[in-house]
């Protein structure tokens, strides 16, 4: 996991070339990269989306999931930490710590991911080890432990010191980095060396009584101690190791995959996964890693296959699977059989009869599984976490250019929005439109690129335009009652709410006020599901964000009240409320960061005011400014290309969804 260009997808290749399941490097650059086998991923020479893999390396078995880097595609990354144990982060050793990488952490912290770094490309100019380890401590307030240090940075980079073994380390280039040579460390780097293995032995003593004590004592202290100290405190997450090197020149990466093994938790470290009780959400359930288990699974990607159909990725959590076995699926109540099992490596896969706890596999013709959902053994059902996304902030309307494409183009996109929870499609009845929604340009861009070139589906699409949402700005109550004969049966319902603003990304708060036993539960539920879906469209037409809906008041008759009258009261007095509590129009607000040479951050700085932006500040990076500031997404349309002229071409920027606030560049009516 990185930010965008920091050579994921080439360490990726490596990997795969060391452990002998590649015979031929392919390059990103040209397009031959294995792991990036979309059209649109050669073409751009960025990773879209997330591919998963399994490679052996001294009798261990990796599963290796190669994800983006671009903001638009961050929920590839999300759904890989939240089946993986542990996870590789790369750093550039020229921009350290980049918008991008700030977002995958965070997300790795919430998932409680042990992490490993690797500082990459220390054969490019600029390349500074020591200033990574800096920016990870100041803006990912980590722990980072140096357990190599580089040899030489940017032209003069020549190989890696292991701190541990107190060995240098050459790579052959003949031999595409096969071949490396284990040396004493050169005398002009050993004063560093030892600098930076004493600060590494200082940080262990506190998690190994007896490396303090030798250490205390000036005694030697064995590799096999270190290892056990370093592996405990990344497990732990109260460390992470960081080595260094080059993928793309070979450099390093067999010493990264030795620390895989070392360091990174392997399904019996991680002990047992938690889940609910399918009947009792407040009670937990426990599986451990263990074939001997009931089976236990989630499924967190859904790939469609022009020859196979529709491809589930699972990872097994506990106990096995086999081909024939029906299973249940906990989050949809149903019943799904496993026809096939399929083991995958990129886009290429092998079949199998049987998976076993800790597999990532792929399942092919899954009916009624989604991303998130679990799968586990009929007897025994679990029910684990779902994945959270990013909500899409960007619409576009696209229509299919002849009426016999109009059906496949919905197929298209039901199956598109099946593989990609951030990417949603409505039908607008105002404008008999469809509308496409994502999180940004490039995502909804790869998306119309692949209807068009991967479904074959002929499709106008228009502009993108802005998601806005609605709030209110004061306190307002109403009541509402319902009363009225549908299907044969009287319907009946009264609900009074009050409104209030909530605070910023609290989304709808309900609050029950009606004391306990004057309403029987299924009402209180009923009453709670009209306000979400009253609020679903606000006066302006927008969903609402950020309320408080406080129930305070519901007459209740015996035999007369039904759920139904009370959702549509309840769903009537919410909208009633939020068009009398003065509602205002609320619009995405983007974190932006402007990286420039110093003579064009004078320009950047007026454009990004002029599209009402705000200025957080300005660092300095070497010889390059970063702009770091707000603003809205309705402003940031075509912004590269601006970019691009002012700075001719030298500066680069990024955008991070950071919340809705009220706008400023459209008024509400």
């Amino acid at each position: 996991m990185a930010h965008i260009d920091a050579g994921k997808t080439t360490t990726t290749e490596r990997i795969l070339f060391y452990s002998g399941y590649l015979h031929k490097l392919g390059a990103v650059d040209d397009g031959t990269a294995f792991m990036d086998y979309m059209d649109q991923e050669k073409e751009r020479g960025i990773t879209i989306m997330s591919a998963a893999t399994t490679c052996l390396w001294k009798e261990y078995c990796i599963n290796i999931i190669d994800t983006p880097g671009h903001v638009d595609f961050t929920a590839e990354v999300q759904r890989s930490l939240r089946v993986l144990d542990g996870a590789i982060a790369l750093f550039c050793g020229v921009g350290g710590v980049q918008p991008q990488s700030e977002t995958v952490w965070r997300q790795a912290d919430e998932y409680a991911v042990p992490r490993l770094a690797f500082v990459n490309k220390m054969d490019r100019v600029g390349a500074d080890f020591a200033k990574v380890l800096q920016m990870m401590r100041d803006q990912l307030g980590a722990f980072p432990v140096a357990i190599q240090i580089p040899m030489g940075a940017e032209d003069k980079f020549e190989g890696v010191i292991d701190l541990i073994k107190m060995k240098s380390y050459f790579f052959d280039v003949e031999s595409l980095g096969l071949d490396f040579l284990e040396k004493e460390i050169p005398a002009k780097y050993l004063p560093e060396a030892e600098k930076y293995r004493s600060s590494m032995i200082e940080f262990l003593a506190d998690f190994d009584d007896s490396i303090l004590e030798r250490f205390f004592a000036g005694e030697e202290i064995e590799e096999s101690s270190i290892k056990s100290a370093l592996r405990k405190s990344t497990l732990e997450l109260l460390a992470v190791p960081v080595l260094c090197g080059s993928s793309l020149k070979n450099i390093g990466v067999q010493l990264l995959i030795d620390s895989v093994i070392d360091y990174l938790p392997s399904p019996l470290d991680v002990k047992y996964t938690e889940g609910f009780d399918v009947d009792d959400h407040e009670k937990r359930l426990k599986r451990q890693p263990n074939d001997d288990e009931p089976f236990s699974a989630l499924a967190f990607k859904i790939l469609s296959d022009s020859y196979i159909g529709k491809l589930t990725f699972i990872r097994i959590y506990s106990g096995s699977v086999k081909v024939g076995q029906s299973v249940q699926n906990t989050s949809s109540g149903k019943k799904e059989k496993i026809l096939r099992i399929m083991k995958v490596y990129a886009n290429k896969r092998d079949e199998i009869d049987e998976a076993f706890a800790g597999d990532i596999i792929a399942v092919p013709s899954l009916k009624f599984t989604r991303t998130g959902d679990t799968l586990c053994e009929i007897k025994h059902p679990i029910l684990y976490e779902k994945i959270n996304f990013s909500e899409p902030v960007i619409n576009q309307a696209v229509e299919a250019k002849t009426l016999a494409d109009q059906e496949k183009l919905l197929e298209t996109l039901e199956k598109l929005s099946d593989e990609d929870p951030t990417f949603r499609y409505r039908y607008d009845n105002d404008s008999g439109q469809i509308i496409i929604s994502g999180v940004g340009e490039l995502h909804l861009e790869i998306m119309v690129d692949r209807i068009q070139r991967e479904f074959k589906v002929l499709a106008r699409v228009g502009k993108p335009q802005v998601s806005y949402r609605e709030s209110i700005s004061s306190h307002a109550t109403e009541s509402s009652l319902f009363e009225r004969q549908m299907g044969g049966k009287n319907q009946y319902g009264h609900a009074v709410v009050s409104v209030e603003p909530a605070k910023t990304s609290q989304g709808i708060i309900f609050e029950n006020h009606i004391p306990k036993g004057k309403l029987p539960e299924n009402f209180v539920s009923a009453l709670e599901q009209g306000v979400r879906e009253g609020l679903n469209v606000g006066p302006q037409g927008y969903p609402m964000i950020d309320v408080i809906v406080k129930l305070i008041d519901s007459e209740y008759k015996i035999d007369v009240t039904s759920e139904i009258g009370c959702k549509i009261a309840a769903s009537m007095a919410a909208n009633e409320a939020c068009r009398k509590a003065n509602p205002v129009l609320m619009e995405p607000i983007f974190r932006v960061e402007v990286t420039s040479p110093e003579e064009y951050v004078g320009d950047i700085i007026a454009d990004l005011s002029q599209r009402h932006g705000r200025i957080d500040g300005i660092e300095h990076n070497k010889k390059l400014q970063v702009v770091k500031g707000l603003a809205p997404l309705s402003q940031m349309f075509g912004y590269v290309t601006k970019l691009r002229s002012i700075s001719q071409g030298r500066a680069s920027y990024s955008m991070i969804f950071s919340h809705y606030e009220q706008s400023v560049t459209k008024q509400a009516f």
